[in-house]
């Protein structure tokens, strides 16, 4: 797949568009700034920090007399021109946004350590950023990256079509949803064919949150492949019953991440594990047609597990990184410590960004705004990446999905299918 043009423009000329629209343009204010910052992000990052009056950063960049060029591809694009930049001898851009899977110790070196610039002149009330998310940003004990921003993966779910299954409340444990899923497979009163649950099969995230769901994992946090068997055995059998059931998209080889969406809005499925800042989308009236009834909760772990091991939800955190090899580091770090305060954070949020700080949930305002906010601070508690970075990490990833979709569409006995995730990664793991 080729990669999606970049977009590069300054924050104080910045016309929003629609994401993945590729644009390319620069209009330069009427008395140029003095300096530039040079940023390399996802378009999200820019776009939620907002523009024109609502431009959170339009004080900052008055009192530092500065402009703010962001250049913007999708994430994987993203990091490996971010890797690129950061092994030059020199890089004009000085904030990357980097991934909390993709750090290794030879990615780490590349990027500026923070606790000296921490130390000098600190972030507001540091310790307000979840402690999970700065642990995924230090690497061999040295920060490298300031988290800014966290997408939690909750379960959404059409209120209306559980209602038409006859369905009064969403379900509290996993076992719970699969048969929810199964009645919500049906015609709804509008015609459309309805699958219980959308689930991509391109991405480790789904069958790790079902793997969690039996107190399982694909890779643990100290780097444990598969470390309980048993777990990712009844995941994979789930999953596959779900779809021997009909009640995952017969198109499941090929669906998509951001098929979710498209299918929740239409109403083509009653359920979909999605990230908790996507419950504006899914209820924009001017896209969906279920405004207001998509709602979202916990993904639900298995009874056996309940009352005593907490459902570890998938999380991927961004961070704000200083190249090393960047010119003007003070800037830079002015920067990332104008975004991080409490202010900017609470700002970005209601922007629909996954705020990392404790206490932007509890702003009245925001939870005026996000009736998810309390769900979503308590699954972020107990919530950790869908696997931790290692040098194989990518390709252990490819082979993992590979052997869960032939699990899933019954192509290989799901034993079969774990053995081979077993086999076939462990010469991947690091020694």
């Amino acid at each position: 797949m080729s990669k999606k043009p970049e977009t590069k423009l300054t924050r104080r000329t910045f016309v929003a568009g629609t994401m993945g629209a590729a644009a390319a343009f620069s209009v330069r204010p009427g008395l140029a700034a003095g300096k530039t910052l040079n940023v390399l992000s996802h378009k999200v990052h820019q776009t939620v920090l907002g523009s024109g009056d609502g431009d959170l950063l339009k004080d900052w960049l008055k009192a530092k007399d500065a402009e703010i060029a962001f250049t913007t591809f999708d994430s994987n694009p993203l990091q490996d021109r971010l890797f690129r930049e950061a092994s030059l001898k020199e890089t004009e851009y000085g904030v990357g946004y980097l991934i909390d899977n993709r750090p290794t110790s030879q990615i780490a070196a590349l990027f500026e350590p923070l606790e000296p610039y921490q130390k000098q002149d600190a972030i507001e009330d540091f310790a307000d950023i979840a402690p999970g998310l700065v642990q995924g940003m230090t690497i061999d004990g040295k920060l490298i990256g300031i988290p800014v921003r966290h997408a939690t993966q909750g379960l959404f779910y059409n209120e209306a079509l559980l209602e038409e299954a006859g369905i009064s409340a969403p379900p509290t444990t996993l076992e719970e949803l699969i048969e929810q899923c199964k009645k919500t497979t049906f015609t709804s009163k509008a015609g459309t064919p309805v699958v219980g649950m959308v689930l991509a099969s391109d991405l480790a995230v789904f069958p790790v949150m079902f793997a969690r769901a039996f107190g399982g994992d694909f890779i643990s946090a100290d780097l444990k492949l598969v470390p309980d068997r048993a777990a990712m055995e009844a995941a994979l059998s789930a999953l596959r019953g779900m779809f021997e059931a009909g009640a995952l998209p017969r198109s499941y080889a090929t669906t998509k991440n951001d098929d979710h969406v498209t299918w929740m809005q239409q109403g083509r499925a009653a359920f979909s594990p999605l990230p908790f800042a996507r419950a504006a989308q899914l209820n924009n009236p001017d896209q969906s047609k279920f405004p207001g009834r998509i709602k979202a909760i916990e993904f639900p772990g298995s009874a056996t597990i309940k009352g005593k091991v907490p459902m570890a939800s998938v999380v991927e955190a961004w961070a704000m990184a200083i190249p090393r090899n960047a010119k003007d580091k003070a800037l830079a770090w002015s920067f990332i410590k104008e975004v991080s305060s409490k202010r900017v954070t609470l700002g970005m949020a209601i922007n629909g960004n996954g705020p990392v700080r404790v206490s932007t949930y509890a702003d009245e305002g925001l939870k005026a705004k996000n009736a998810l906010a309390a769900v979503e601070a308590k699954v972020l508690a107990t919530a950790r990446g869908a696997f931790p970075p290692f040098p194989e990490a990518a390709r252990a990833q490819a082979t993992f999905l590979e052997e869960v979709q032939l699990a899933v569409l019954g192509r290989k006995p799901v034993k079969d299918a774990v053995s081979a995730i077993i086999e076939r990664i462990k010469p991947m793991m690091p020694a």
